[in-house]
C-alpha cells in the first residue's frame, strides 16, 4: 500500500477522505433498505414467522437508534477515526456472521451487532469529514455525502432483489465485506486522527442501558404478544419494565452532566412537533417497506428482483422532492410543507389499505408515488424545522436526538403494524378455517405465522385442503395487511394536526454551523 503513498497528498487528502466516508455511508445506508426485499427467501430457508423477520429488521435499527449519539460521543472523546475504523470492523464481521447465519436467532444476533457497528461508524462519517474540509467547502462535501445516502436508499431494494433471485439472500450480507476491508485500509492510510477537546470525556454509559431495556422490552411486548397472549404474565411484565424503565431514563438523564438526551431542547414547540412528525412518518414508512415488500411477491407473485424495482417510483420521487422542498422551507416556512406532505402520506396509506384480492400493480402505482411526493416534501422542511428551533452550539446534539427519534419510529412502527396484522389475520382464519371441516386454533396460530412465506402449509393436513388454505392464507394476508395500513393512515393524520399546531409557518435563516447539522439531520437515517 506504501507504493500508492505519494498518490495522497495534502492538497488531495480531503477527497481521497470524502470517498473513504461516503464508501462506508453507501454500506451502512444500504442495510437500511436491502433487506426488505429478501424478507419471503429468509422466511422459507430459515423457517421463520413474521414475528422473526420483524425481529431481522428491528434487531438493526434498534441497537443503532439507542447507540448512535453514544457512537459519537465516544469518537469525539477518545478519536473519530478509531471509532469510525471499530464500527467498521464489527460491521463487517456482523455482516459475515450474518451470511453464514443458520438460524433466525443467529441472524437477528448479528442484525444486533450490524446496528451497533453502524452507530460507531455513521457519526463518524460526518466528523470526519467536517474536520477534513475547511468552511468554505464543507457544505459541497456535505452535499455529496447525503447524496450517496439518498442513492442507497434507491438501490437499495433493486440490489437486495437481484442478488436474492440472482445469488441467494445471504449475498446481501457478503457485499459489504469487500467494502468494508477497502473502508478500514482507506481510514488508516487517508484519514487523519481528529477529536473534540472541548467536550468532557463523561459517557452516559447508564442512560443508554435504561433507554435499551425499555426500548426493548416494549418492541418485544408488540412482537410477541400475539403468540404469548396479550393478557399474559410475560407481555404485562414487560410492559411493566418499559414503562418504569422510561419513567427512570427521565429521571437520570435530568441529573447525569452529559445525557444523551437534552430534555431543555422539548421548550421549544418547533422541536417537538419535528421530532413527533420524525417518529411517525419512520413509524409508517418502515411499515409500509416491510409489508408491501412481502405483499409483492407473496401475493402478487414478483420475484424478488421484480419487487425491489417496483420501489423505486417512491424512492426517485424522494431524490426530486427533497432537495426542492428544503430550498422552499428557507422561503416560505417548513409548516405548510410538512402538513401537505404528511396529508400525502395518509392518502396513500389510505389507498394501500384499499388493497384487496383482486389489485395489481397497477392499482397500487399511484399510491408509491404520493408516497414518495409525501416523504419528499416532509423531511428536509422537519430537518430545518428542528435545527432552526435550538441554539447552534446544540445543533449536533439535536440532530442525533431527531435521527434517534427517526430510527425508534421504524422500530416500532414494525413492531405495532407486526402485531395488527398477526392479530386480524389469526381473526380473519378463524372465520374463513374455522369449524367441523376447517382448522382447530393450534393450526391456524401456526398457519398465520407462516402467511409471510407465501404457501403456507401445515402438517398433516391433506393435500386435498392445499389450495384451499393458500386462498384462506392469502386472503387472510391482505385482511391483516389493510387493517395495518389503515392503522398508519391514522398515525399519519396525528402527524398532519402535529406539524400544523405545533410547527411555526415563519422562513428563518440558518446559520452556516446549524445549516450542517440540518443536512445532518435530513441525511443520517433514511426511513427505509
Amino acid at each position: 500500500m506504501s507504493r500508492y503513498q505519494p498518490l495522497i497528498t495534502d492538497e488531495n487528502r480531503k477527497w481521497w477522505t470524502l470517498g473513504a466516508m461516503c464508501l462506508a455511508l453507501f454500506m451502512v445506508m444500504l442495510d437500511n433498505t436491502v433487506v426488505n426485499v429478501a424478507l419471503p427467501s429468509i422466511q422459507r430457508d430459515l423457517d421463520t414467522s413474521i414475528s422473526g423477520l420483524e425481529w431481522i429488521v428491528n434487531g438493526y435499527t434498534l441497537s443503532f437508534a439507542v447507540l448512535l449519539a453514544v457512537g459519537g460521543r465516544i469518537g469525539d472523546i477518545f478519536g473519530r477515526r478509531k471509532a469510525f475504523i471499530f464500527g467498521v470492523i464489527i460491521f463487517t464481521v456482523a455482516s459475515t456472521t450474518a451470511g453464514f447465519a443458520p438460524s433466525n436467532f443467529a441472524l437477528v444476533a448479528s442484525r444486533v451487532l450490524q446496528g451497533i457497528g453502524a452507530a460507531f461508524m455513521m457519526p463518524g462519517t460526518l466528523s470526519i469529514i467536517t474536520d477534513a474540509f475547511p468552511a468554505h467547502e464543507r457544505g459541497k462535501a456535505i452535499g455529496t455525502w447525503a447524496g450517496v445516502s439518498a442513492l442507497a436508499l434507491a438501490i437499495g431494494p433493486v440490489l437486495g432483489g437481484f442478488l436474492t433471485e440472482q445469488v441467494s439472500w445471504r449475498a446481501i450480507f457478503y457485499i459489504n465485506l469487500p467494502v468494508g476491508v477497502l473502508a478500514v485500509l482507506a481510514a488508516l492510510f487517508v484519514v487523519r486522527e481528529s477529536r473534540d477537546t472541548t467536550v468532557g470525556r463523561k459517557v452516559d454509559y447508564l442512560g443508554v442501558g435504561i433507554l435499551t431495556v425499555s426500548l426493548t422490552a416494549l418492541v418485544l411486548a408488540l412482537i410477541e404478544g400475539n403468540s404469548w397472549g396479550w393478557d399474559s404474565t410475560a407481555v404485562l411484565a414487560l410492559i411493566a419494565v418499559s414503562i418504569i424503565s422510561l419513567v427512570t431514563f427521565v429521571f437520570t438523564e435530568n441529573r447525569v452532566t452529559a445525557p444523551i438526551i437534552e430534555f431543555g431542547l422539548f421548550k421549544s414547540r418547533n422541536f417537538i412537533g419535528s421530532v413527533i412528525t420524525a417518529f411517525i412518518i419512520s413509524f409508517a414508512m418502515m411499515g409500509v417497506f416491510f409489508f408491501l415488500a412481502l405483499y409483492m411477491q407473496n401475493i402478487l407473485g414478483y420475484t424478488a428482483l421484480e419487487a425491489g424495482v417496483r420501489f423505486l417510483p417512491t424512492t426517485l420521487v424522494i431524490m426530486v422532492f427533497s432537495p426542492i422542498s428544503g430550498r422552499l422551507a428557507d422561503r416560505i416556512g417548513p409548516r405548510w410543507l410538512i402538513v401537505t406532505g404528511m396529508t400525502l402520506i395518509a392518502l396513500s396509506l389510505y389507498l394501500f389499505s384499499t388493497i384487496d384480492n383482486g389489485s395489481t400493480f397497477t392499482d397500487i402505482l399511484p399510491s408509491f408515488i404520493i408516497l414518495g411526493a409525501g416523504i419528499g416534501l416532509t423531511m428536509s422542511p422537519m430537518s430545518t424545522a428542528a435545527m432552526n428551533a435550538v441554539p447552534k452550539t446544540k445543533a449536533g446534539v439535536a440532530s442525533g436526538v431527531l435521527s434517534m427519534f427517526r430510527m425508534v419510529g421504524g422500530t416500532f412502527g414494525v413492531a405495532a403494524l407486526g402485531a395488527l396484522f398477526q392479530s386480524e389475520a389469526k381473526s380473519r382464519l378463524a372465520t374463513t378455517l374455522g369449524g367441523e371441516n376447517g382448522l382447530n386454533a393450534t393450526q391456524r396460530t401456526d398457519f398465520a405465522h407462516q402467511l409471510t412465506g407465501g404457501v403456507p402449509h401445515l402438517e398433516g393436513v391433506p393435500a386435498a385442503k392445499a389450495d384451499q388454505l393458500v386462498a384462506a392464507g392469502h386472503d387472510a394476508f391482505i385482511y391483516g395487511l389493510s387493517h395495518a395500513m389503515t392503522l398508519s393512515v391514522g398515525v399519519a393524520v396525528v402527524g398532519v394536526l402535529v406539524a400544523f399546531f405545533l410547527i411555526g409557518g415563519k422562513a428563518e435563516s440558518l446559520d452556516g454551523e446549524t445549516q450542517e447539522a440540518a443536512e445532518i439531520a435530513e441525511a443520517a437515517a433514511p426511513v427505509a
